[in-house]
């Protein structure tokens, strides 16, 4: 109680801004087409679409600076995405060309960050980082690692509180009063639970410390994302199948690779099964392979891949969804679900309503915090106070040893729930024997639970 009561009180304002930031984002999608309709749709979509060489022509032309990299063919409404590097940006930024794939005439030109329009990007900043930078990403790694920890809680007091009456209900018949306003967080709360674990899990897999910890583990159970192997060795140039592995063809001629092959290199793919969008990387010489990625974000992913030899078109390789680790399935799902494509509208629906619902909650939380405030003459108090300190003492010893480990564990994994926990316990230490030495009388610890502050 004491843990959620002050984690709901500091973590909160954090958890607030994430939820204002996500609902925001939540939406990104039809925002971004309404912002960029003319760089992103066709007004006019044709039946056959010009050679997918013929476009990167067109694109090259509007950028003659830079060598394209990735390429993401049009279909419908959606025009064709080409982007080039530029001297002056990083490698996380690339220079978009967009162009018409019925006509080959470009509609616009965007600098981007991961094929993300700028908008889009603003929104991802926002939500990520506030516009900080890297210090900004603290914030979110720091709600997001108390997020699991305050939804938990509140269940298990709720649950405790309740004895399993009415858990999903609030108290209709309280009168107003704190009452009243504990029922609807808590009974909202446990609606959001599923949802928050979700989002806080997810959120932490690209975070700074405790995604860095993710891939690590990730990596030392090997069920990192798989990739194709894009190196053309001599057999692999002139294999007849599907193949990275061969006879003894002599090696292509290394060189800036030739981008009329996307045509090709598209055609092979499609033959291989890359169906739905793609995305081909251009490879920088000839001695590398092209490699065509499915990205359908929508269920069921598509993330199929092949890498194919320009030369010959042939597929050298070939890595499928399907036989991508577990985990890393499991990863790619929770990555789209958190951004609101795994299951299109849907899911930012859904979303969007965890988002309400957490700031609902809060609310509800600090409504509760200034209800319990003492407010006779004698004691009266700006805000409601904690629960009692010491509970901790009434836990069977087979609990604190089985606990005990885990926590360090916890806080190991996620540096930015484990350091601010150690800086709590260390501070509430401190006031404590502050406490005692001022000859305070310690308040008794309650046996039953008593109301919690957040």
């Amino acid at each position: 109680m004491r843990l959620h009561f002050y984690a709901g009180i500091v973590v909160a304002p954090f958890l607030l801004v994430a939820a204002l930031t996500g609902l925001a984002y939540a939406f990104a999608p039809q925002m971004e087409r309404a912002v960029y309709a003319d760089e992103l749709t066709v007004s006019d979509p044709g039946t056959a679409a010009r050679p997918l060489a013929e476009q990167i022509a067109a694109a090259r032309a509007t950028h003659p600076q830079g060598d394209p990299i990735l390429v993401r063919p049009g279909d419908g409404d959606t025009t064709t995405q080409v982007d080039f590097t530029s001297p002056e940006l990083d490698e996380e930024h690339s220079h978009t060309v967009y162009v018409n794939p019925y006509t080959a005439a470009v509609t616009g030109q965007l600098t981007t960050w991961f094929a993300t329009t700028p908008f889009k990007t603003w929104l991802d900043d926002l939500h990520r980082n506030l516009h900080l930078g890297d210090t900004g990403r603290y914030y979110s790694e720091f709600a997001a690692s108390w997020l699991s920890v305050i939804a938990l809680g509140g269940l298990v007091l709720w649950w405790r509180r309740q004895r399993g009456r009415k858990l999903l209900t609030p108290d209709l018949t309280a009168k107003k009063g704190v009452r009243r306003t504990r029922s609807w967080h808590a009974a909202t709360g446990v609606w959001l639970t599923v949802g928050l674990l979700l989002l806080s899990a997810t959120g932490l897999t690209w975070s700074r410390y405790a995604g860095g910890n993710f891939a690590t583990a990730l990596d030392s159970l090997k069920s990192g994302t798989p990739s194709v192997a894009t190196e053309l060795t001599a057999g692999a140039a002139a294999a007849p199948a599907p193949s990275h592995h061969g006879g003894a063809a002599p090696a292509p001629t290394a060189g800036t690779a030739d981008p009329a092959a996307a045509d090709a290199v598209l055609k092979a793919a499609r033959d291989n099964g890359i169906d739905g969008p793609v995305e081909l990387a251009v490879p920088t010489d000839a001695t590398t392979a092209w490699t065509v990625t499915q990205t359908r974000n929508l269920w069921p992913v598509g993330r199929d891949s092949v890498a194919v030899d320009p030369t010959t078109a042939q597929v050298t390789d070939r890595v499928d969804f399907a036989d991508w680790p577990v985990l890393s399935k499991l990863t790619r799902w929770g990555i789209n679900a958190h951004m609101g494509t795994l299951f299109g509208i849907v899911n930012q629906l859904l979303l969007a309503a965890l988002a309400i619902g957490l700031i609902c909650v809060i609310v509800w939380g600090y409504r509760m915090w200034w209800q319990r405030r003492p407010t006779r003459t004698d004691r009266r108090a700006l805000a409601g106070a904690p629960p009692a300190r010491g509970a901790w003492q009434q836990l069977p010893t087979w609990g604190i040893i089985a606990g005990v480990p885990v926590v360090f564990a916890l806080g190991w994994a996620l540096p930015l729930f484990g350091i601010p926990l150690a800086a709590f316990l260390v501070a509430d230490v401190i006031i404590g024997a502050i406490r005692n030495r001022s000859g305070r009388p310690r308040p008794p610890v309650p046996v039953s639970p008593a109301p919690a502050g957040s």
